[in-house]
């Protein structure tokens, strides 16, 4: 009995779905425990320098059509991201096994597919499963995302499966489950009964060394984000992997790239006496059945079409030359619909878009971003920047940035600040929008310092190079405690972070609302030495609208946003 139970075992291990079910098991796991780990713990590496611990942006890596559009963007390949010919080439032999058998977000729809539903009962379930015209739809999707990719617009970022998944489970759906699980734990530990108590205690110290955050997260449009997630999702209830079929462009682009494949279906019409079986668990609307022609780029590789035909009709071989096999079957019409939109998507984005002296003043990007036209050509609005932020101060962008700029990083005071040591931002951009610095490079440690010293010796020109600047501060001295209140105040003075501090108080006396004389210290604003972390926005202690903000006025990664002229500068337009 025995080695009976062994023999059945090990035939089920050798079953192709079986293997692929493993694999998409091991991959979203892979996925889930790096986007857990996209995240500041609260330590720091052996340099003292805040360091990533792990590859957290692998997936973003190994992304071809990142890679494609980036290179199409900035007419160059961006190094982190070579590792995406580790998928293509494979693909143009093998098909499109990467969103069968490795793409986390092909997993998680491939899971919700597999639920049963009404609409996907007897017959109805057959019909879904055949290909249908409008899976064409993500081959339209990925010539407009490359299209406008070519022009300097990022549209790959609303529609790339991994920046996705990543923004909406890392800005929504976590946050709230890490919400819940903390409410859950505080009733336990507050419990009258001393078991709950301990086991609240216990699932605390397990779930904060695994799972939960350091600091409770929330991000500006969260229910959205996660609400257009659950909404493709529900799609599944009536149409299996309806995002893989009809709206990724990865997919699309994988599919195009699988028409060289030497691995291809083969259908022994002899043997089969269309039971359906293939079309009932297929997850690509391929249409394995015989009698009709195979769909090679619709086909995800799933083996599922294999694995449940009874009488063994359909295999898959090598160098098969099926006669009837459909590859994109993109009409010219379709074709031009794509290259069209995405060329008309360029200007109506940027239409409403001001880039220069005239943008939204509290449009603040993350240290080391690139100037504003080249970082929205990069940017893929994946939110591993914002989920990285140790003080949650970057948010995605919702009208700041004009509508080219959604979901783009932003930094918001009033929710945080930028940590002075802290460059995690850009160590985990994958596509170089935000460029890689250390934090001497940022300069807010020691660079400050550095700064004014050669200043003292009339080299502010390039003393001001050295650091990296997000803006300036300014005072509403209508709100300003003792500005306006004759109130003591020093908070944002004490918050300022850099040294020499940026923001220096004067004595004064004031005369009082009892007409006594006071003495207070007001605060002012050194422009050339703010680098508009934000700290004094986010200390300031009027709630409602602080006295203190800051402003993008100042940033370092743009000329067009200066309010200074350096003595090198003024010298040569005296």
């Amino acid at each position: 009995m025995f080695f009976r139970f062994f023999t059945k075992l090990r035939a089920a291990a050798l079953r192709l779905a079986t293997l692929r079910l493993l694999s998409q098991v091991f991959f979203l796991a892979l996925f889930v425990f790096l986007l857990l780990r996209t995240e500041f713990r609260g330590t720091v590496g052996s340099g003292g320098d805040v360091r990533m611990q792990w590859p957290v942006g692998l997936f973003f890596k190994i992304d071809p059509l990142v890679a494609l559009s980036n290179a199409l963007a900035t007419h160059a390949l961006y190094r982190g991201l070579l590792a995406s010919l580790l998928i293509l080439l494979p693909v143009m032999f093998l098909g499109r096994f990467f969103c069968g058998w490795i793409c986390p977000m092909g997993t998680i729809h491939h899971f919700f597919g597999n639920l049963k539903s009404e609409a996907k009962r007897g017959k109805q379930g057959i019909d879904a499963n055949r290909y249908k015209p409008w899976q064409r739809t993500k081959y339209v999707i990925l010539l407009a995302v490359l299209v406008a990719a070519l022009f300097g617009t990022g549209l790959v970022g609303w529609f790339d499966p991994f920046s996705l998944l990543v923004r909406s489970v890392g800005l929504s759906i976590l946050p709230g489950a890490n919400y819940a699980a903390n409410a859950l734990i505080n009733a336990m530990e507050h419990s009258n009964l001393g078991a709950v108590q301990s086991a609240g205690t216990s699932l605390h110290a397990a779930l904060a060394a695994t799972v939960l955050s350091f600091k409770q997260p929330h991000f500006r449009q969260g229910i959205l984000l996660g609400l257009i997630f659950l909404v493709l999702l529900a799609t599944n209830l009536r149409v299996t992997r309806f995002w893989c079929r009809a709206l990724c462009p990865l997919g699309a682009l994988l599919g195009v790239a699988s028409r060289w494949s030497i691995l291809g279906l083969h259908k022994d019409a002899a043997t089969c006496n269309k039971c359906n079986r293939c079309l009932m668990h297929c997850q690509g609307g391929d249409d394995p059945i015989g009698g009709a022609p195979w769909h090679k780029a619709e086909c995800l590789m799933c083996m599922n079409c294999v694995d449940s035909c009874p009488h063994h009709s359909l295999q898959f071989k090598v160098f098969r030359a099926e006669p009837e096999i459909v590859g994109t079957n993109l009409p010219r019409r379709k074709m031009l619909t794509g290259l069209a939109l995405g060329a008309a998507a360029v200007p109506l984005l940027r239409a409403n878009t001001a880039l220069g002296k005239s943008r939204d003043e509290h449009m603040i990007r993350p240290p080391g971003a690139l100037d504003e036209t080249d970082f929205l050509s990069r940017c893929i609005r994946c939110g591993e920047c914002m989920k990285v932020c140790p003080t949650n101060a970057l948010q995605p962008a919702f009208t700041e940035a004009g509508l080219e700029g959604i979901w783009s990083p932003v930094l918001t005071p009033r929710i945080g600040y930028c940590e002075p040591s802290c460059v995690l931002c850009s160590e985990v951009c994958p596509t170089g929008a935000i460029w890689k610095l250390t934090p001497r490079k940022k300069g807010w440690v020691v660079g400050i310092g550095e700064a004014n010293a050669s200043a003292s010796d009339g080299n502010a020109n390039e003393a001001e190079a050295k650091s990296v600047r997000l803006g300036t501060a300014f005072y509403d001295r209508g709100r300003c405690l003792p500005w306006a209140m004759a109130t003591d105040c020093i908070v944002c003075e004490e918050w300022c972070p850099v040294s020499p501090k940026a923001i220096y108080l004067q004595e004064v006396q004031v005369v009082d609302a009892d007409g006594n004389l006071k003495l207070l210290k007001q605060p002012h604003v050194d422009p050339s030495r703010c680098v508009g972390c934000g700290a004094c926005e986010y200390a300031c202690p009027l709630q409602e609208h602080p006295a203190v903000y800051v402003t993008s006025i100042g940033e370092s990664r743009s000329v067009e946003s200066q309010i200074l002229l350096s003595r090198r500068k003024a010298k040569a337009q005296s």
